[in-house]
């Protein structure tokens, strides 16, 4: 079974998405293969209170046994600490904060405080990135990447920390895993989403450095098509082992 721990539900405020809703996304897992999806409420990011999409999330993911549910933390805001409880106690594999989008500090004291709740509830912290192409993005749509430096310095936070990094290219893996103690790169994962493959020899050059238990599988769907994941990992020429434990063998460390 293939695990997407990277997957979007709801629309998308910058342009039209095709494929927000549920059943498109049920949809597009049957199409590529993919047996259970971690997802997240897309348009909530861009809320001043993301939580409030939580609810819907919830409950989405009460209806489906298939998606498992990313709930947002806004660590700025008060009572957040209770949202993170709450996600524990519906089995959620991960919380997600997206401090650009927040406009606050992504290695601040709220997300360092963030990170310590997190690690001693026992839930992986899921931070982005990105979410688009610098390229393809609106206007108004201003918020900064998450730098390498503020990943380093939340895993360093709290000894507990498991944090899950999507939307990440070569370059910031790199950066953020060959700038941290051995300890600290063994409490980070990374989806491939953002990674390239062949052609280039970025996805086949980081399994052999950073090592395959570092990295999962995910799609950044639907924003970005799930195929395109697919293929990456069909064009290497992985292991039977290796391969099952990027499609999901690894989440289990990450979200056990």
């Amino acid at each position: 079974m293939i695990t997407d721990v990277n997957a979007f539900v709801g629309g998308y405020p910058w342009r039209r998405v095709p494929g927000t809703a549920p059943r498109d996304l049920l949809q597009a897992m049957d199409r590529t293969g993919i047996g259970e999806a971690w997802i997240s409420h897309l348009p909530g990011i861009f809320w001043r209170d993301p939580s409030e999409g939580n609810a819907w999330l919830l409950d989405t993911a009460r209806d489906e046994r298939r998606f498992r549910p990313v709930p947002a933390v806004h660590p700025g805001l008060a009572g957040w600490e209770e949202i993170v409880l709450r996600a524990v106690d519906a089995g959620a594999p991960a919380v997600r904060a997206d401090p650009t989008f927040y406009g606050i500090d992504p290695a601040g004291t709220a997300m360092r405080r963030l990170v310590g709740v997190a690690g001693e509830a026992g839930i992986a912290l899921l931070l982005a990135v990105r979410l688009e192409d610098g390229r393809q993005r609106h206007p108004n749509d201003r918020a900064e990447e998450l730098p390498a430096a503020a990943v380093r310095a939340l895993v360093r936070a709290d000894q507990r920390a498991r944090i899950l990094v999507t939307h990440a290219d070569r370059s910031f893996i790199d950066e953020v895993h060959f700038g941290s103690t051995p300890d600290e790169a063994a409490r980070i994962w990374w989806d491939i989403s953002w990674v390239w493959g062949p052609p280039e020899d970025h996805l086949e050059t980081l399994l052999s450095t950073v090592g395959a238990a570092r990295f999962v599988f995910g799609t950044g769907q639907p924003l970005r098509l799930p195929e395109t994941a697919v293929a990456r990992l069909d064009l290497l020429d992985l292991p039977g082992s290796t391969r099952a434990a990027i499609e999901t063998g690894n989440t289990r460390m990450l979200a056990p």
